[in-house]
């Protein structure tokens, strides 16, 4: 599989969402973080991860990337529709992830 290109394909996805959530509601102040989760630490997209210094070991178990598009609003409800986006399409290409975020 290309990795590169489903990481490049994800990182838009999520700029996307991103950008379609400021167009339709702004920037809601409820400031947070979010971040997609990979549990399966042995995945080969991660292998291909930790070799790109994309994403980080996560403290429980697994692979996490943190704030996926590096996008810079406080606002946990943009980074959520980004970090989903992001997400769906890793599912899409068969690697289990999902979006976490926590309020700050």
């Amino acid at each position: 599989m290309d990795y590169k290109a489903i990481y490049e394909q994800a990182v838009q996805a999520a700029q996307q969402a991103e950008a379609d959530f400021i167009a339709k509601y702004g920037e809601p102040m409820y400031c947070g973080f979010a971040w997609v989760d990979i549990s399966n630490g042995r995945d080969p997209f991660v292998n291909w991860a930790r070799k790109n210094n994309v994403g980080k070991k996560h403290w429980n178990k697994g692979w996490m990337i943190w704030n996926p598009t590096s996008n810079f609003t406080q606002s946990m409800d943009v980074k959520e529709a980004g970090s989903t986006a992001f997400a769906k399409v890793l599912r899409d290409n068969g690697i289990d992830a999902y979006m976490g975020s926590r309020a700050d």
